[in-house]
């Protein structure tokens, strides 16, 4: 593994570069200094609103690239580099559906911020790890006209790939439907990718495959990990991630992408 042609570094958030109590640990931020050094850029890309990834990385946000809402929307500082939208004809025609499967909720994600219809405190806490900007509406489907909406989020207590998935998948031939981790599924539209967001950044750098690393751990990790010759699967990965990327890294709590970086700064 040639380490050497590496230019440009990219971290999934959940289950990649944030361990399970949802922090960047200390030694990141150390090998950040040092990538920065070697002329190594660094790009977050997250299923995450902007805000809540820049309130994770804060000490660098002036210095990275950030793809949030799974592509949905790409920023370097307050340059906007991608916007892919997803329509509201789109979202009424999906969302009775979702907001009729048991033990779920349901959350617009806007250009500007989150909505949410429910008062359910347990959900709420659980939310706001992901949204810290949003707002609770009494009725999700009275603010689809006014608001710019980039996707739709929903989170299942048990599992979105078994509750969520099965009963929304003939939604995929207009609708990039995405299993984003153990309780969420997010729908996008079609457009609306890492993999795509990350070819802007790309190509903005004028940066190649070749030249770039990508470590991820669920399917909304799949289309970036393609456009990466250095890609890696988190321990703690999807098995469907580990027979995509082209490598494995240790686990998000055991500092997996940590490993990797210090074995391209120390290159």
């Amino acid at each position: 593994m040639n380490l050497s042609k590496v230019k440009l570094v990219v971290s999934d958030m959940d289950g990649t570069l944030l361990n399970s109590k949802g922090e960047v640990s200390n030694l990141f931020f150390e090998l950040f200094e040092q990538l920065k050094k070697k002329n190594i850029i660094f790009c977050a890309a997250s299923g995450r609103q902007y805000n809540s990834i820049v309130s994770k990385l804060d000490a660098i946000k002036k210095d990275i690239f950030i793809i949030a809402e799974n592509g949905g929307i790409a920023k370097k500082n307050d340059d906007l580099l991608v916007l892919n939208l997803l329509s509201a004809d789109k979202i009424k025609k999906i969302l009775p559906l979702l907001q009729s499967i048991d033990n779920s909720h349901v959350v617009l994600c806007g250009k500007n911020g989150a909505f949410i219809d429910t008062k359910d405190q347990k959900f709420i806490d659980l939310f706001q790890e992901y949204y810290n900007k949003y707002t609770i509406v009494d009725d999700l489907s009275s603010i689809v006209d006014k608001e710019d909406f980039l996707k739709i989020a929903i989170y299942h207590f048990t599992s979105s790939e078994k509750y969520i998935y099965p009963i929304i998948k003939d939604f995929d031939s207009d609708l990039l439907i995405k299993i984003s981790g153990k309780n969420w599924l997010d729908i996008s539209d079609k457009k609306a990718n890492k993999g795509n967001a990350l070819k802007k950044v790309q190509q903005i750098l004028n940066i190649t495959k070749e030249e770039t690393m990508v470590f991820g751990d669920y399917h909304n990790d799949i289309e970036m990990l393609k456009e990466a010759d250095f890609s890696f699967s988190m321990k703690n990965a999807h098995k469907d991630i580990t027979e995509i990327a082209n490598y494995a890294t240790d686990s998000n709590d055991n500092f997996g992408v940590e490993k990797i970086l210090k074995q391209l700064v120390e290159n």
